[in-house]
């Protein structure tokens, strides 16, 4: 197994800054727990939380709130989840209904638990309820990687859906220590199954950046991702959330990001967002913006 190297340090350098403000973040909580809904954003402690919250934004994490896997880089809590609930596609698109969103995110914790279907066919009866509900509204989705079964990818896909976004993550090499039961060529796997059984739909990818990871391993794990068919990227830095997590070994500067966002585009991704504070779902409906107006 490859050890992440130490941290060099963990003062935040000044481009890693950022304001936050509990106004819009209590009042944007209160509307999930009314509805028994929780978003990725706080669970995983996101930075951008009070600037998303502020615009009414947030991606909606479904089947509970406890995850199945131990991530060394997440803040989702870990353990035996709940079992799921029934109301929780109506609860959704009542949800993106009462906002008017044009664009939203569906992600979920991983459900290992559920052995027949791991949790697609509830994932596909949260996008379908949503699209029901809320015709306009396009839906992106990101999932885990469903242990690389084709029948629960196809399940969800079968939906109406513009993005099927599933993470990265990583380089190969720090694969084994960063992400719980997960394989790098699973992942890109998962990819390459969506955009081979239905090329309609826009593939993503996101990964962060700051693990020990060095420049060419990154560029390596583009151009794994664009060879699987990959047609949006993300990077951003790793930021620890806790002590208990893994240690930042490097704060990356804006200027690297922008020269990692250029070599994707030279590599032939659509659209790439790459700076310290992106994750895989900031900001979500201006990529895809950006990836309609590569199209034109």
């Amino acid at each position: 197994m490859n050890e992440i190297p130490q941290p060099i340090t963990m003062r935040k350098p000044p481009w890693l800054k950022k304001k936050m403000s509990l106004n819009n973040q209590r009042k944007v909580k209160a509307e999930l727990r009314s509805l028994n809904l929780h978003s990725v954003c706080e669970e995983a402690s996101c930075p951008n939380i009070s600037e998303c919250f502020a615009k009414g934004v947030a991606t909606v994490m479904i089947m509970g709130d406890v995850c199945t896997r131990t991530c060394k880089f997440c803040n989702v809590k870990s353990g035996r989840p709940p079992a799921l609930d029934p109301n929780e596609p109506k609860n959704v698109a009542n949800w993106i209904k009462a906002h008017g969103y044009k664009h939203i995110v569906i992600t979920s914790v991983d459900r290992d638990d559920l052995k027949n279907d791991l949790g697609s066919t509830h994932f596909a009866a949260v996008i379908r309820e949503s699209k029901a509900l809320n015709p306009n509204t396009s839906i992106e989705v990101l999932t885990p990687d469903f242990q690389g079964r084709g029948d629960c990818i196809d399940r969800v896909c079968a939906e109406q859906i513009s993005v099927f976004n599933h993470n990265l993550e990583t380089i190969e090499r720090l694969t084994a220590e960063v992400r719980s039961a997960s394989d790098y060529r699973r992942s890109l796997g998962v990819i390459a199954h969506v955009k081979k059984h239905h090329p309609h739909i826009i593939t993503k990818s996101g990964m962060m950046l700051g693990l020990g990871e060095s420049r060419g391993e990154v560029f390596q794990a583009m151009k794994d991702l664009r060879d699987s068919g990959c047609d949006m990227l993300t990077l951003g830095q790793y930021l620890q959330p806790s002590p208990k997590h893994l240690p930042v070994t490097e704060f990356i500067h804006p200027d690297i990001f922008d020269e990692h966002k250029q070599f994707g585009l030279d590599l032939g991704f659509k659209a790439v967002f790459s700076g310290p504070f992106v994750r895989s779902s900031y900001l979500a409906d201006e990529l895809i913006e950006s990836f309609s107006a590569s199209n034109e």
